[in-house]
């Protein structure tokens, strides 16, 4: 029997304490905490990682102060497009979907494509026939709307531009003279009892995107992977440099092929090979023997992460 881990994320970027309310603060990490919490719930009980990844990361999906499910940002015709992928480590399937509407756990969906079809990629409105095929939940605009979203995409398309945005709400003219990005995106990997790792990642994408843009976390190898020989990831930051990156799949190879510890090979792709070409961001990394890694180059990253018989961490900042 193995030692249970998992660790989340909550989106990276230009996260300031300077900027946080504590009141904000404090509702992140209850947020964190309420997923690190679902996830666990089925690890200690003999649940599989893949169950686990899916449960936390719906906590998130399901938390407006997220950029994923009902905290979706606006695309530039105001509406929501989802994007969510699913790997389970121990026989490499996997499943996800991109450019949904209306889907309440895309997270969910992913899994189904996964386990319902033979393939790994459904995409727009082949993604929300099967959604309706296969009884996944839909919910109505409403629910989706946020007034905080709202507000970005109004700001973005006085500037037009696309945002990065995760969620503060200052003027673009501070963004600009900041540089202030937020990568919204959730993720999750685990550990479970039995040696397996599975890893998952969804998001709303940018605020203001247009022409169906897709990012990395949808891409299988981009912005998730899992493999029970080496690791579990996923990523958040600047989806475009992540595919060209194929930040996920790297880590996996340079630990399977240059027999490189997770830690060496977060640091390698994280803080040396996407700072090169300018990829900003973060990712959650988990391998077969439980070991945390939480790297990321920006100013800060949602992040939390358990393990059997430790105390809970949670942390925002650098």
């Amino acid at each position: 029997m193995h030692n249970y881990a998992l660790a989340i994320h909550g989106g990276a970027g230009t996260i300031l304490q300077s900027t946080m309310t504590p009141e904000k603060e404090l509702a992140y990490k209850t947020g964190l905490q309420d997923a690190i919490e679902a996830g666990e719930s089925i690890l200690k009980s003999g649940g599989s990682a893949f169950d686990a990844v899916e449960s936390a990361i719906i906590q998130l999906e399901n938390n407006p102060l997220f950029n994923a499910g009902k905290g979706a940002v606006f695309t530039n015709t105001g509406t929501h497009e989802m994007d969510a992928s699913i790997m389970n480590g121990k026989d490499l399937m996997a499943g996800a979907i991109a450019g949904v509407q209306g889907v309440k756990n895309p997270i969910s969906l992913a899994r189904a494509v996964m386990e319902k079809s033979e393939h790994v990629l459904l995409t727009g409105n082949g993604a929300m026939d099967f959604a309706k095929n296969v009884n996944a939940p839909f919910e109505n605009e409403e629910y989706f709307f946020v007034q905080l979203r709202y507000d970005q995409l109004q700001q973005a398309k006085q500037s037009n531009s696309m945002i990065l945005d995760h969620t503060e709400d200052n003027p673009d003219s501070y963004r600009e003279e900041h540089g202030e990005k937020k990568f919204g995106t959730v993720g999750c990997v685990a550990l479970d009892l039995h040696g397996n790792l599975a890893a998952g990642t969804s998001t709303g994408g940018m605020t203001n995107k247009k022409f169906g843009r897709v990012g990395d976390s949808s891409i299988i190898g981009a912005g998730t992977y899992a493999n029970n020989n080496t690791c579990a990831i996923s990523c958040t930051g600047h989806g475009e440099l992540f595919i060209r990156s194929v930040v996920a799949y790297d880590i996996s190879c340079l630990m399977e092929y240059k027999n490189l510890s997770l830690k060496e090979a977060c640091e390698i792709v994280v803080m040396d090979k996407l700072v090169k070409i300018g990829g900003e961001g973060g990712l959650i990394a988990l391998d077969a023997k439980g070991n945390i890694v939480l790297p990321f180059n920006s100013d800060g990253m949602y992040r939390a992460s358990k393990k059997q018989n430790e105390d809970i961490f949670i942390g925002i900042y650098k």
